[in-house]
């Protein structure tokens, strides 16, 4: 099929939602690259949006994929099933939770979140504790909870009234916390980096003050993993930055490498109030997902990728950051590990365009700042092709 028809199919067959999309039809990738219908290669550095983690079509991926298919690929939970027991087993071993939920997407695992943090509070607190602190800018996902619990009036405008219970403070600011968190508040909900938001990172204190805060008020800490976790800010879990744990810790993106997964983990107290029928999910945790998600995070654990994450953002770091001494269109270089974000003095559109058309996929976040999310397994020559590229089309601007 030619790319125009397909292009015309997508325009007249899609919902609109999802707006001007780039006008390429991806049709197969293998590792950091990507190939369209006419031939084109393209490095992909927003790998699906911090999805691919370990790149396109990775063999023990692909391999876990193909031998699920072949055995089983659903029953409902009303059964167990193998690769979720152990799956379940794997990621308790390795954070500081004790249960977890799967489901589908990381707006789902918000939207469980949420549930058992209000659930606990007004069982084990007081029933009045219903309420949730969130942060400014932030994003949490588009489903209902998630969207009120989202920092950004743009995503929410159209869909008023909100589900009610939630308030929005400054992110960074443990002085405008504090007033918000009284006793009704249930639950603060806090990204380690706001990806979408335009890659800010929470302070050091920041963090260990909210945890600290979070302990007098007897408030549940939420934190929001979809996009940080599973390596990709240069350990397995970006709180472990901080030297804290939360209570509740949603995942879901790179968990799967791709393949459509959400997790809710928790402390065995919290978890103890979804008792039969309070909270399930057709999808979630099936036999295939979750085998695929064991192969996905067994080659990160086994490869302690979170290295790898580490030492090439600091390369593209400081190859942005060597750009921006001579470029003042960049303004500002942040990030951690393989989440990374150049704040430019321009629109940050038409460079992800130009981008595109040198070979290069990457993101944006906001209006003004490039994001760039390249898998865990990207090789240092492929970090300098990147930035080459990106000096170009900036030097062009």
């Amino acid at each position: 099929m030619d790319t125009k028809t397909l292009l015309e199919w997508s325009a007249k067959y899609h919902t609109p939602n999802y707006g001007s999309r780039a006008p390429i039809v991806l049709v197969r990738g293998d590792g950091v690259r990507v190939w369209d219908t006419e031939g084109r290669e393209y490095l992909d550095f927003g790998a699906g949006i911090a999805v691919t983690s370990l790149g396109h079509c990775h063999p023990r991926v692909t391999g876990a994929i193909q031998e699920a298919a072949a055995t089983l690929l659903h029953v409902s939970n009303l059964y167990h099933a193998a690769p979720q027991i152990h799956l379940a087993k794997l990621l308790i071993e390795h954070s500081f939770a004790d249960r977890v939920f799967f489901s589908n997407s990381g707006a789902e695992a918000n939207e469980a979140a949420l549930k058992v943090a209000r659930k606990y509070a007004r069982e084990r607190i007081a029933s009045d504790r219903v309420e949730f602190v969130a942060t400014r800018n932030s994003f949490h996902g588009r489903t209902f909870a998630a969207l009120a619990a989202t920092g950004q009036e743009k995503y929410q405008h159209g869909f008023e009234p909100l589900v009610p219970g939630f308030k929005h403070v400054p992110y960074n600011d443990l002085r405008a916390m504090e007033p918000g968190i009284d006793n009704r508040t249930a639950g603060v909900i806090v990204e380690c980096i706001q990806g979408e938001g335009g890659v800010h990172l929470a302070d050091d204190d920041y963090l260990r003050g909210l945890r600290k805060l979070c302990d007098q008020s007897g408030v549940l800490l939420i934190i929001d993993e979809i996009q940080t976790g599973v390596a990709r800010t240069g350990r397995l879990w970006a709180y472990q930055h901080y030297g804290i744990e939360p209570d509740i810790m949603t995942l879901a993106k790179a968990l799967a490498n791709g393949v459509p997964i959400g997790a809710m983990l928790t402390r065995e107290d919290i978890a103890s109030v979804l008792i039969a029928g309070t909270h399930g999910s057709t999808f979630g945790g099936t036999p295939f997902v979750t085998s695929v998600a064991l192969a996905t995070m067994t080659t990160v654990l086994d490869g302690k990728l979170w290295e790898q994450a580490a030492q090439r953002g600091r390369y593209l770091m400081d190859g942005l950051r060597a750009i921006q001494a001579s470029n003042p269109k960049v303004q500002v270089v942040r990030g951690r590990g393989l989440l990374i974000g150049a704040e430019l003095s321009v629109p940050a559109g038409p460079i992800v365009d130009a981008c595109r058309e040198a070979g290069l996929l990457v993101l944006s976040a906001g209006e003004k700042v490039l994001r760039l999310t390249p898998p865990l397994i990207v090789a240092e020559r492929e970090c300098e092709q990147a930035l080459g590229i990106i000096k170009t089309v900036l030097g062009r601007a």
